[in-house]
């Protein structure tokens, strides 16, 4: 072994001697190379991509809030009061002319024209005092944004939707709907709004009696966990002489709302039974009443409604203003076509707010009570005719408004169900209660 191995040492020996030294040491560079990369070990990642492969850094982003120099605007409010206007709430906050006229003048600036008390406007200033934002607050539920861009304000509609939570009421009645609802805590505007609901088919003012009853599903509106009020009734129930009349609310593909039996047809008759709220009745239809300023026995081919003067009068249904003006007999009149059918006169109107060719809607405001022409007092006299003959308003049959369409029938029935079926559960538990009092008193 030690013979071969000094065999291969001389024969190395003899190479290098021999060899070109130009040759060699590029040999022995290739050698060293080998040996550096025989080292590394093999599962090591190509360093070569860790240098060249680009590094990702995370950017974090300003809020914006601080770009638009939001977050440190300082806020003071001023309140509108009964005679404020824009100019004098500027001025309470300490702004200048120029300020009042570089809002007003700015989209939806005439917005700001009109305030109401009640209202709220909102400055915010940057720490220079500069007037940057101002919000118009018309409700918890509305308010209208201006943000300075330059010398003008660009305007932005806000609008909040309320939390809604269904409530449940009901009563019976001993003497007027008015007074049980009270009695049951409920709204003036939910007892109103009943009133019209069933107001078509129901006469208020003579056709109650005593042990009538009512149940009704509203709405309780919510924002913030504040109470704001009470919306729509969304179901409801009344039984008048043992008649019972059931309404619920439906809104239409078009997003229009109102209240329908749960068969799908309109609460809604094509006419108000009554053309005003409040009133007595001082003479009905009588085609030989005794004239009280004449003394001769004389048709009254119409119903007189006794109502303080400056009460509303309302379009009866919707139609044509075919007369409207003054005569000696009648005073301030109206008086409306219906199609072809149908016509309604108002007479002894304290005001006319329609004019003769007018189109008007169904309880849209036509005039006011009063007592001009040949009239004794304060009151409306109403007629209604049906081709050219006289009918009593108080009994004629009102011809009823369409029906839920074919092509809304299925939607109608999914929305509607719930609410009727969730009235009739309220309805049963309150009913069960009653018969378990009862039940305990007489034990």
């Amino acid at each position: 072994m030690v013979k071969k191995t000094q065999k291969v040492a001389n024969r190395i020996l003899f190479f290098t001697r021999n060899f070109p030294r130009r040759n060699l040491l590029f040999i022995g560079g290739i050698f060293t190379l080998l040996a550096i990369l025989s080292v590394v070990p093999e599962d090591e990642p190509d360093r070569t991509k860790l240098v060249t492969e680009p590094i990702l850094v995370p950017i974090e982003f300003e809020p914006l809030e601080i770009v638009n120099n939001q977050i440190d605007l300082h806020w003071r409010s001023e309140e509108v009061g009964k005679g404020d206007n824009l100019s004098t709430l500027f001025l309470r906050a300490k702004f200048s002319a120029k300020d009042v006229h570089e809002i007003s003048t700015s989209p939806k600036g005439k917005l700001l024209r009109n305030l109401f008390p009640g209202e709220s406007l909102r400055f915010g200033t940057d720490k220079d005092s500069n007037l940057l934002q101002v919000h118009y607050v018309k409700s918890p539920l509305e308010k209208y944004v201006y943000t300075r861009q330059g010398n003008k304000y660009q305007a932005e509609k806000r609008l909040r939707e309320p939390e809604i939570l269904l409530s449940y009421r009901e009563g019976v009645i001993k003497d007027s709907l008015y007074l049980s609802g009270k009695e049951a805590n409920l709204p003036d505007k939910l007892i109103m709004e009943m009133a019209n609901i069933f107001g078509w088919d129901i006469d208020f003012v003579f056709d109650i009696r005593p042990g009538d009853s009512y149940s009704l599903l509203y709405e309780d509106r919510f924002i913030d966990g504040e109470k704001l009020g009470v919306g729509n009734i969304i179901a409801a129930s009344f039984t008048n002489q043992k008649k019972t009349f059931d309404a619920v609310r439906y809104t239409n593909k078009k997003g229009q709302s109102d209240y329908y039996t749960p068969e799908g047809f309109s609460m809604r008759k094509t006419f108000l039974r009554t053309p005003l709220d409040i009133f007595r009745i001082s003479s009905g239809f009588n085609l030989r009443r005794k004239h009280p300023i004449h003394k001769k026995i004389k048709a009254h081919r119409g119903v007189d409604y006794s109502a303080p003067r400056g009460t509303p009068v309302y379009a009866a249904g919707a139609g044509k203003v075919i007369e409207s003006g003054f005569s000696k007999y009648n005073g301030n009149y109206v008086f409306i076509q219906h199609g072809q059918t149908y016509v309604t006169k108002y007479l002894h109107l304290n005001k006319r707010k329609v004019r003769r060719g007018q189109t008007v809607k169904q309880r849209q405001l036509i005039g006011t009570v009063g007592s001009t022409g040949y009239s004794t007092g304060n009151h409306l006299h109403y007629e209604f005719l049906v081709n050219g003959v006289h009918r009593n308003p108080r009994t004629v049959k009102l011809p009823q408004a369409r029906p839920i369409t074919a092509n809304e029938r299925v939607a109608f029935r999914q929305t509607v169900e719930p609410m009727l079926s969730q009235l009739a559960e309220y309805q049963d538990k309150s009913q069960l209660a009653l018969v378990e009092g009862n039940s305990s008193n007489a034990n």
